[in-house]
C-alpha cells in the first residue's frame, strides 16, 4: 500500500506542478485552486508513505521521478526546448542513483 501511496503522491505532485504555468502567478482562481489542491493531496500521500518506508528513499523517488516527468511534460506539451543540459540532467537523476543499487551496502563499525 505504501508504494501505491507513493505513486499517487508523485502523480499528484506532477499534476500540481504542471498546472503552475496556468495559474499565471497565482492570479487565476481555478488553476491556482487545482494546483494547490494537487500539492495538498501529494503531501498527504507522501506523509502516509513515510509511515511505512524510509523517508530518504521515499523523498529521493518522489523528487527524482517527479522531476523527470515534469521535464518530459515541459518538452512535450509546454513547448520547452530539448537541450543537452536537460538530457544530461535527466540522465544524472535517473542513472546515478540507480547505479548505487549494484554496490555493496556499507556496514557500520561496531
Amino acid at each position: 500500500m505504501a508504494y501505491l501511496f507513493l505513486s499517487l503522491a508523485i502523480t499528484s505532485e506532477v499534476i500540481g506542478t504542471s498546472l503552475l504555468k496556468s495559474t499565471e502567478g497565482f492570479t487565476k482562481l481555478w488553476p491556482t485552486a487545482a494546483s494547490l489542491g494537487a500539492y495538498a493531496v501529494a503531501f498527504y500521500l507522501l506523509a502516509r508513505t513515510v509511515e511505512k518506508l524510509e523517508v530518504g528513499m521515499v523523498y529521493a523517488l518522489w523528487s527524482g521521478v517527479g522531476t523527470v516527468i515534469i521535464v518530459i511534460i515541459g518538452m512535450l506539451f509546454l513547448n520547452e526546448p530539448v537541450t543537452a543540459v536537460k538530457v544530461l540532467g535527466i540522465g544524472l537523476v535517473v542513472g546515478e542513483p540507480s547505479s548505487s543499487i549494484w554496490e555493496e551496502p556499507i556496514e557500520s563499525a561496531p
